[in-house]
C-alpha cells in the first residue's frame, strides 16, 4: 500500500503594517506618475515639437521625484516609531525604490538632456539605473545580515533617494536658467552627464553617508544642527528652484569631501548624535 501524499505546506504570510507601507506605497504612485509625466512630455515635442510644454512636463516628473523622496523619507521613521519594520517593508521599499530613483532619473535624463549626447548619454542612464539597483540589493544584504557589535546605522555608498535627488534637482536648476522653450547648453549637457556618472559609481562606492537614523523628536539638538536646518528652510522658501540642488549636493559633498576630516566630536555635532550613538568610521 503506498504512503498517503501529504497536502503542500506553504510559508506563513509576512505581517504587513498598514501606515509605513501607505507611505511606501505612496512614493511608488509618485514614481510611477512621474513616469508617465516623462512619457507625456516625450510625445508633445515629438508630435507637436513643444520643446516649451515637454520642459513644463519634465519640471513636473520633478516634483513628484522630490515627492517620493518625502515619502521615503518618512516610511522608515515611522516603521521604527511604531516598532512595525520588518522584511516585507523593506523588499516594498526597495521595489518603490528602483521605480521612483531608478527608473525614473534615468528616464527624466534621458528625455531632457542624455538623448543629445547619443550612445555615451544612454550609456550613462543604463550605467545609474543599475547602480541603484545593485545600490538597493546590497543594502537589503547588509541589513539582512545579523548585527555586529557596536555596528554603525550609517550607510555605506551613496544612499539612492540622495542620488536620485542630487541628478533631478541639478536638471531642474539647469532648466530653469536655461528659459522657457531653450535647449540645455551643450556643456551643461557634458556636465550633467559625468555627474550622474559620478553620482552612480557613488552609489557603489564604500563611502560612509551618514543616516540621519537617530534622530528623533525626543533627541536633544544641537545650536549648529539647529542653524543647518534654519538656513535650509530659508533657502527653499526664497529659492525653491536652488534649494534642493545645494542641499543634495552638501550632502553628497559632505560624505565624499568632509566627513572623513572631522573629528568625532564634529561628526556628532553635525549629525546630532549622542555619546551612546554607535559610530564606526570603517564599517563593513
Amino acid at each position: 500500500m503506498s504512503k498517503q501524499q501529504q497536502p503542500p505546506v506553504y510559508p506563513d504570510e509576512p505581517q504587513i503594517p498598514i501606515l509605513p507601507n501607505m507611505l511606501t506605497a505612496g512614493n511608488l504612485l509618485c514614481g510611477f506618475f512621474a513616469i508617465l509625466t516623462i512619457y507625456q512630455g516625450m510625445y508633445v515635442h515629438a508630435a507637436n515639437n513643444a520643446a516649451a510644454a515637454a520642459i513644463e512636463s519634465y519640471r513636473t516628473a520633478t516634483y513628484l521625484i522630490f515627492a517620493a523622496c518625502a515619502f521615503d523619507l518618512l516610511d522608515g521613521r515611522v516603521a521604527r516609531m511604531c516598532k512595525a519594520d520588518g522584511p516585507f517593508g523593506r523588499e516594498f521599499d526597495s521595489i518603490a525604490d528602483v521605480v521612483s530613483f531608478g527608473i525614473a532619473p534615468s528616464l527624466l535624463l534621458v528625455s531632457g538632456v542624455l538623448h543629445e549626447l547619443g550612445t555615451i548619454g544612454w550609456g550613462i542612464a543604463v550605467l545609474y539605473m543599475l547602480c541603484a539597483s545593485l545600490r538597493l540589493a546590497r543594502f537589503n544584504c547588509m541589513a539582512a545580515a545579523p548585527k555586529k557589535p557596536n555596528q554603525s546605522m550609517d550607510f555605506v555608498g551613496l544612499p539612492v533617494p540622495m542620488a536620485a535627488g542630487a541628478v533631478v534637482s541639478t536638471f531642474y536648476l539647469v532648466s530653469y536658467f536655461a528659459g522657457q522653450g531653450t535647449v540645455i547648453p551643450t556643456a551643461w549637457q557634458y556636465i550633467m552627464a559625468a555627474g550622474m556618472a559620478i553620482v552612480s559609481l557613488l552609489m557603489m562606492s564604500r563611502v560612509i553617508y551618514p543616516s540621519f537614523k537617530h534622530v528623533n523628536f525626543e533627541k536633544k539638538g544641537t545650536a549648529m544642527a539647529i542653524l543647518l536646518a534654519a538656513i535650509a528652510v530659508l533657502l527653499f522658501i526664497h529659492n525653491p528652484e536652488v534649494a534642493p540642488a545645494i542641499v543634495f549636493l552638501c550632502y553628497l559633498l559632505y560624505g565624499l569631501i568632509i566627513r572623513p576630516f572631522l573629528t568625532r566630536r564634529m561628526r556628532r555635532i553635525l549629525e546630532v548624535k549622542d555619546d551612546d550613538d554607535d559610530e564606526t568610521a570603517d564599517q563593513a
